[in-house]
């Protein structure tokens, strides 16, 4: 990474104002989950531990330009008060003079959360008069907020012109770092597997990744239409009918490189609203009745992709194999999880990339047993698309 990092700024005395990703789930008024907090702690407490004054910035949710009560950044710094053990200031705005006598207030070692920023319409418009605001509330710029690099907002690219120096954060670093390395330099066998709804949101991805990957492993609602390409009959699983072609093409530009499951689990009634779910059967993928659809990726395609994975070095995984939100149609990508902890364990680097993939090995309880689980699902994609991140574009060089 040829990008200035936190530890290459001096932030004693200083006011550092430093963007976080702290867009989390909320229920009854607390957070629900507070990882993506616990995430940003290494840089704050290099900060606060360097005599910095800490402004930090985020959104939450999608007020759309409103001020939406429900959506107040104030939980979090109640969480962030107790992983820190230290008070940390809030103030309900994020720019004008009520916000810059907050941060004149700030002592060194001090810190302050500010109030949402997407209470603007201008933060997503990336204006530059609201960048500029946010500006005058720091001396340095510190992006750790990986999960909107691929953002270019007034928080994350428009504030950066008004700064001589603009880095890095220690979490932003750790994602550059291991996307970067399984992109650039994996260990071998390099293999993708693929999930999610639909192929139309994975065709750069699949794309980039086909020439620098020993196996694409395709599962999830994107492997029908996949199966539509090879003619086989899909019943009313899912299918992107414009796409089959697109599917032909990448079948046989990849031709042994791509794995697509050999079985699935069917079911002739399903209602994902309201969660019900008729009879359940195993089949082969070239069995799928013409009045059932699939939801699920089977055994025979879990030991498949088991044997795959065996000998893997560098695995990535982005996209479900099935309707994970429910327990009977969740095995597939759960045992996809199980299988990366296993493989992780025997050596293997593991990428997880966020979203949905994320919430799988938290709820599968292998988290913790993979290598890098990223914190940003949009992001990590379009780095794996080989797109620049304005985010991180707009940042120092060294």
């Amino acid at each position: 990474m040829n990008k200035l990092t936190v530890e290459d700024l001096n932030p004693q005395g200083r006011r550092v104002l430093m963007r976080v990703d702290f867009n989390v789930p909320l229920e009854n008024g607390k957070v629900a989950n507070d990882k993506r907090i616990k995430a940003a702690l290494p840089t704050i407490k290099y900060i606060l531990q360097n005599g910095g004054k800490l402004i930090l910035m985020s959104h939450l949710g999608r007020p759309k330009g409103q001020r939406v009560p429900e959506m107040s950044l104030k939980p979090c710094a109640d969480v962030l008060n107790g992983l820190l053990d230290k008070d940390v200031a809030f103030v309900d705005d994020c720019v004008g003079a009520a916000v810059e006598d907050a941060v004149a207030k700030l002592e060194n070692g001090d810190i302050l959360l500010l109030e949402n920023l997407r209470y603007y319409k201008e933060e997503t418009d990336n204006d530059a008069g609201f960048a500029a605001k946010l500006a005058k509330l720091g001396d340095l710029y510190l992006n750790d907020a990986f999960g909107t690099a691929h953002r270019a907002h007034a928080s994350t690219e428009g504030v950066t012109h008004f700064f001589d120096q603009c880095a890095a954060g220690y979490l932003m670093m750790k994602e550059l770092d291991y996307l970067g390395n399984v992109m650039e330099n994996p260990a071998r066998p390099f293999v993708a597997i693929l999930g999610g709804a639909k192929i139309s949101g994975k065709i750069d991805v699949i794309t980039h990744l086909l020439p620098k990957v020993d196996k694409v492993i395709i599962g999830g609602g994107m492997g029908y239409t996949f199966f539509k390409a090879q003619g086989l009959e899909i019943g009313k699983s899912l299918l992107e009918a414009d796409k089959v072609d697109y599917a032909k093409d990448i079948l046989s530009q990849g031709g042994d490189k791509i794995v697509l499951p050999v079985d699935c689990l069917v079911t002739d009634f399903f209602d994902f609203e309201t969660r019900k779910i008729g009879e359940l059967k195993q089949v082969d993928a070239d069995e799928i009745p013409a009045d059932w659809q699939s939801l699920d990726i089977g055994s025979k395609s879990i030991d498949k992709f088991r044997s795959i994975l065996s000998d893997a070095r560098t695995v990535v995984w982005n996209g479900p194999m099935g309707v994970f939100e429910i327990p009977e149609t969740a095995k597939g990508t759960y045992a996809i999880a199980e299988l990366l902890a296993d493989v992780t364990a025997g050596g293997a680097t593991t990428v997880i990339g966020g979203g949905d993939s994320a919430s799988a090995v938290a709820k599968a309880g292998v988290a913790d047993k993979v290598s890098h689980v990223s914190t940003g699902g949009g992001a990590s994609l379009e780095f794996m698309e080989g797109q620049t991140l304005p985010g991180v574009a707009a940042l120092t060089d060294k």
